[in-house]
């Protein structure tokens, strides 16, 4: 059963949700790597009902995000079973069984990349 935005996790919620906006094109992030940006390492699976959620909201660059791995576990929550593989070739990643090929080469970890300090 999806998690609702308008429960008590909204503003973690949209948390999320800002972090996912400002991964660029053509790079990927982790559950895990948000959570730990967010300042909540061990809420990944939380963030992972975000993503769920942020269906209803066609700027949030949900297939972008993936497990610590580089698999497209969240793709049974796109449209079709297809659709976040596709989403990511377009943007020049390319994906194997469900797996991100070269992951290292497309991650954004948001501790570096958002490092203002």
């Amino acid at each position: 059963m999806p998690i609702s935005i308008n429960d008590k996790h909204r503003d973690f919620f949209d948390s999320v949700f800002e972090i996912v906006k400002l991964i660029p094109s053509g790079r990927v992030t982790s559950y895990g790597a948000i959570a730990k940006y967010l300042g909540s390492a061990r809420s990944s699976r939380m963030v992972g009902w975000a993503m769920n959620a942020s269906h209803k909201f066609p700027n949030i660059p949900a297939h972008r995000v993936v497990n610590r791995i580089g698999m497209l576990t969240g793709k049974f929550h796109f449209s079709s079973i297809t659709e976040m593989e596709e989403k990511l070739f377009d943007e020049g990643i390319k994906v194997e069984k469900d797996q991100i090929q070269d992951f290292t080469a497309h991650f954004w970890d948001p501790m570096i990349e958002l490092n203002i300090g």
